[in-house]
């Protein structure tokens, strides 16, 4: 139905719920009460599945997590009042990530607004910061526009929530029904244009950045999937032959297992990705916004690079790092415009720059920075990294990942292998936990033909687990797997490296609750794994169960920590290496011979021996910087030694390439004092020795 042409009287409520069904709504996510009672009796009679959450935070983020997966907006309604509230923390959710929401509140009547009535609350402004758009409806002949206005709005240009707050006597009046055509939702909206075709000079101008680099990376944001550009995304790494770093909020969007993927950079992101992005030349930035987890300190994060930035939010910007090509556009039409600019650049003559040099350079930092932990010896404790591998090797094609937030969130990343995009679920921005569980069940309603696994630590869990009941009763048979190592444990990791291992508050009791029987408490399946043996028949009987939910509780070590370990310890610094010709190395030997005694100086080639260097550094570092120069520390797989007020003293031991990345990246925030050992280095053992040593052992033994 279009224009206004009435077809006769309707209350406001049916008005709501038909208007709901012409926007294409399948499914909407939610709980009554008074306020938006009315609107829940027309329910009854259409076609929108109703899925009721037992918290309006759960129903909110299950409608985050469907509209993750689908592209679709997310639907939920609830009441006013504490409704509304409880309703903040996902609608702030989604607006940090870009996801496409529609929330519709109940209000008081109009005549009781601001009367302090029973349940009321400013809704409006409470969600302002927290919506993209927000509206108050006054009566019942205007909720067909607010509704259209608000699908439109959160789901064009930059996706977000949206929010149409309706009094309890708009539902219950009457009005003529009608359906605003796009013309007059367009011509109701004037200030809101998003541009979606990218400037053509700034996309030729790109282009030619993109040929002219010698050390080009792209750098993929959650924009990307938002865009539905992954398809354009590889074309144009494969086209270019670019290597793709994908943030927290994009993996999935170009294929972990493809050769040119580096994964994900960042605070918790691998060495690769890190040192690749802060070396290159040229950033070709794609709906990504220069996240502080991803930058460190601005004005030291890769400062040879030029930047490409395309965004379709004019105020992403500049607003971090300036760009030198900007442009605003949707991901996937400028992606596009960008290869048919390369390529008629390419038939006009132009060549790309070698970058054989930067390639091989990667291929390096690959090989010296492998993703790796220290697997359990017998008897010791479940390592959350394993059970990650386990359930990824065990995992049906297809399985989508739900992630809570803290540590199990970033080894989820880390460990899973990501081939296809919408198959991984978050909370990136504003960090939500509790967010796995509803926003798994969400998913599985979006893509019942999916297995759906929620990762989830014990202290997330149980600030929203009462939603299993809501996947038993509503049949949404998802599978939760509790990384369970009874600590909140991303803040002991930070006690641990900030506070001198001062545990406060953050320790969880083992045994209390039970998660099996909590899980059985709740319609579901309860498992408990405590060793390594255990963990893949647990996997396998919870893949296996496909008509109840599954919680799967991972007894885990505490002291693993979601970065990497160290590389290896206890190299002997007794040989010293010199790149010189035989005249300056006898030279050198003699100058040796007078201040200390030495056994013997060899010459080592680099081919065959092990080469290592040891680094101590005192670097400056504000509270607020100090996060960024640990974790730092940490993906390079140092020690802290001191921490000082303004100050922290690291030590680092590696190959001395690794050490130059390294001391490259503290540069910008101040080095103190910095001293290295020069390189020490070892033969490597050759087959026969090797053997030797082996047969050695045994006769000592």
């Amino acid at each position: 139905m279009t224009g206004k042409n009435p077809t006769g009287k309707t209350t406001g409520a049916q008005a709501l719920i038909r208007s709901l069904e012409q926007e294409g709504v399948e499914v909407m996510f939610g709980l009554p009460g008074g306020c938006i009672l009315p609107a829940y009796d027309p329910l009854l009679d259409s076609s929108i599945r109703h899925v009721l959450g037992r918290h309006e935070q759960g129903a909110g983020h299950m409608a985050e997590g469907y509209a993750h997966v689908t592209g679709r907006p997310g639907v939920a309604m609830v009441t006013s009042g504490p409704a509304a509230t409880n309703m903040v923390t996902p609608l702030m959710d989604a607006y940090m990530d870009s996801i496409p929401m529609v929330c519709i509140t109940g209000q008081v009547p109009t005549t009781a607004i601001g009367t302090d009535a029973f349940q009321e609350c400013d809704t409006v402004g409470i969600t302002r910061s927290a919506t993209k758009h927000n509206e108050l409806v006054m009566t019942a002949q205007d909720l067909p526009l607010a509704i259209r206005q608000a699908f439109h709005i959160a789901t064009t240009g930059r996706p977000g929530p949206t929010l149409v707050d309706v009094p309890k006597d708009v539902l219950t009046n009457t009005m003529d029904w009608y359906w605003p055509t796009d013309a007059e939702v367009h011509d109701s909206l004037p200030g809101y244009r998003p541009n979606v075709k990218g400037h053509a000079r700034m996309i030729k101008e790109a282009a030619k950045l993109i040929l002219a680099s010698e050390r080009p990376i792209i750098y993929a944001g959650g924009g990307i999937l938002k865009a539905r550009a992954a398809e354009a995304l590889r074309e144009l790494a494969e086209l270019t032959q670019i290597h793709v770093v994908t943030t927290l909020m994009s993996r999935g969007a170009f294929p972990d297992d493809h050769p040119l993927c580096l994964g994900m950079p960042g605070m918790h992101g691998n060495a690769t990705a890190i040192t690749a992005m802060q070396k290159s030349d040229l950033l070709i930035t794609l709906g990504a916004r220069f996240d502080d987890r991803i930058t460190g300190k601005v004005s030291s994060f890769a400062p040879e690079a030029k930047v490409i930035h395309v965004d379709i939010d004019p105020a992403e910007q500049g607003k971090v790092r300036r760009p030198d090509v900007p442009i605003v556009g949707d991901a996937k039409y400028v992606i596009e415009q960008m290869i048919k600019a390369i390529k008629d650049l390419q038939h006009g003559g132009e060549t790309q720059a070698d970058t054989g040099t930067w390639k091989s350079r990667i291929s390096g930092w690959r090989e010296q920075f492998p993703l790796s932990y220290e697997a359990s010896e017998p008897g010791e404790a479940l390592k959350p990294q394993f059970c990650l591998e386990q359930l990824r090797d065990n995992a049906p094609e297809g399985t989508i990942l739900v992630s809570g937030v803290g540590q199990h969130q970033m080894w989820s990343s880390q460990y899973w292998r990501f081939n296809e995009p919408y198959t991984w679920v978050n909370s990136g921005g504003l960090g939500t936990m509790g967010f796995s569980v509803p926003a798994a069940i969400g998913a599985k309603v979006g893509r019942p033909d999916r297995t759906v696994w929620a990762i989830d630590g014990d202290g997330c869990f149980q600030m929203t687990a009462q939603e299993l009941v809501t996947a038993s009763v509503e049949r949404i048979p998802i599978k939760v797997g509790i990384l369970n190592n009874s600590y909140l444990g991303m803040v002991r990791q930070w006690q641990e490296m900030f506070y001198d291992e001062r545990y406060s508050e953050v320790y969880l009791s083992p045994e209390l609750p039970d998660f099996v029987k909590w899980a059985e408490a709740m319609g579901c399946v309860g498992i408990r794994v405590d060793s390594p043996e255990e963990v893949q028949p647990a996997i396998d009987k919870a893949n296996s169960i496909d008509d109840r939910p599954v919680v799967v509780d991972f007894r885990v070590d505490a002291r693993e920590k979601a970065v990497a370990p160290a590389e290896q310890q206890g190299f002997s610094r007794i040989t010293i290496v010199v790149d010189v010709e035989s005249t300056p190395l006898e030279q050198i030997t003699k100058q040796l011979f007078k201040p200390i005694e030495v056994v013997k100086i060899s010459e080592l080639d680099p081919r065959r021996s092990v080469e290592r260097e040891l680094m101590i550094a005192t670097i400056q570092s504000t509270p607020e910087q100090r996060g960024q120069v640990v974790e730092l520390v940490n993906i390079f797989e140092g020690k802290i030694l001191a921490v000082g007020v303004e100050a922290l003293t690291v030590s680092l031991d590696g190959h001395p390439d690794k050490l130059d990345d390294f001391e490259e990246l503290l540069d910008g925030y101040g080095i103190v004092e910095l001293q290295r050992t020069g390189r020490v280095a070892l033969p490597k053992l050759d087959r026969e020795a090797r053997l030797r040593a082996v047969s050695n052992k045994g006769k000592a033994g």
